[in-house]
């Protein structure tokens, strides 16, 4: 198999869609099947160096055009770089295929991860809606086929854009290889130390932006002696968070924490009391399977995509329910027997998720449309 990939968001995005990207080049990269992957890269990027490129060529644009106008050459251009690798597929990692990509015979496939946009608008911009439905609308309508990360995305994707089910597969992502490594007491003392972090605390991970829905928590940590530490980079929403802190002096309860490792934030999971993710919507909810190979119970949301994540043995709550939220983590800081119960189930529940797994349904996809 010759893949040939859409490598931007691979080389130049640190979160959800660049991790999805580095973690397909790294499972696929041990599979026999897999003789090469073209990634299809806008421009250089330190993560080249992170990346296993044992079986990989980068493909930058040619000519000083494209090279000065390397966003337009990834829209209209790159489709002759593909056309001349001689690939056996092309996969849009992050729901686009170039324009002219149309014309060819390449075999053609786009991961959509989410319509958030289109489900939950409110969260967007006028200007970023129409584009998001332009890209998304002609990646579903050239592919061959759709790879779905969620049954969640699956329904949104026939429901928004008129897609027929039977040309949409549902993959689930896994997560970084970190997150399933066994961490020794020194590592996790020094991470403790370095962030200046209590015993127990309630981790949280991702960007803290309004649909995160964080201030839920901040809230429901008030009035208790519980610890909160927030992982991720700051929208202009946490601007509210920080207020609300203020106001009601909690500082000395939450911590932000943002430009950390991988390696690092395993830790942090490992580290953690219990994992509380009361997110309003996402495509799937990777921090849940982070939260759940690290050993962590978890709190999340009721409805979408989360239960498909988190398996039946997590707690379950309205995230607009600020009360609920402290007694389920209440309950949890109390009972260590339950708290290991539910590790110990949503471990075996994760194992779902495994790089094994994805690989197997990525090639049996990839040999079912050739």
């Amino acid at each position: 198999m010759r893949i040939g990939y859409d490598a931007k968001r691979i080389f130049h995005n640190n979160t959800g869609l660049g991790n999805y990207g580095r973690d397909i080049v790294r499972i696929l990269n041990t599979q026999s099947l897999v003789e090469h992957f073209f990634l299809f890269n806008t421009k250089k990027s330190h993560y080249e160096e992170q990346i296993p490129l044992e079986k990989a060529t980068i493909v930058y644009p040619k000519g000083l055009f494209w090279k000065t106008f390397p966003s337009l050459w990834r829209l209209i251009g790159q489709w002759k770089q593909i056309n001349s690798s001689n690939v056996d597929w092309y996969h849009g990692l992050s729901g686009e295929i170039p324009i002219q990509l149309k014309k060819n015979y390449v075999p053609k496939i786009v991961t959509i991860h989410d319509l958030i946009f289109l489900s939950h608008p409110k969260y967007y911009n006028f200007f970023d809606r129409i584009i998001y439905k332009l890209k998304f609308q002609y990646a579903v309508s050239v592919a061959d086929h759709i790879i779905a990360i969620s049954e969640q995305t699956k329904a949104d994707i026939i429901k928004f854009l008129n897609v027929d089910a039977k040309k949409i597969t549902v993959i689930h992502q896994g997560c970084n290889k970190a997150f399933k490594l066994e961490y020794n007491e020194v590592e996790k003392r020094a991470i403790q130390k370095k962030f200046q972090l209590p015993e127990h605390y309630v981790l949280n991970v991702g960007t803290i932006q309004e649909r995160k829905n964080a201030l839920s928590l901040v809230k429901a940590i008030h009035r208790t002696t519980f610890h909160l530490v927030l992982v991720g980079q700051e929208k202009s929403y946490a601007r509210k968070i920080h207020d609300y802190i203020a106001e009601n002096n909690l500082k000395h309860q939450v911590s932000f924490i943002k430009n950390i490792s991988s390696t690092e934030l395993a830790i942090l999971y490992q580290n953690a009391t219990v994992f509380c993710y009361p997110s309003f919507c996402e495509g799937f909810g990777i921090p849940i399977i982070e939260a759940l190979y690290s050993k962590l119970p978890v709190i999340t949301t009721q409805n979408g995509c989360f239960p498909e994540a988190a398996g039946p043995d997590a707690i379950y709550i309205d995230p607009n329910d600020i009360d609920q939220i402290r007694v389920e983590i209440t309950k949890l800081f109390e009972n260590q027997g339950m708290r290991d119960e539910m590790a110990e189930k949503g471990y075996r529940y994760v194992q779902r998720f495994s790089d094994e797994n994805v690989a197997n349904n990525l090639l049996q996809l990839y040999k079912s449309i050739a």
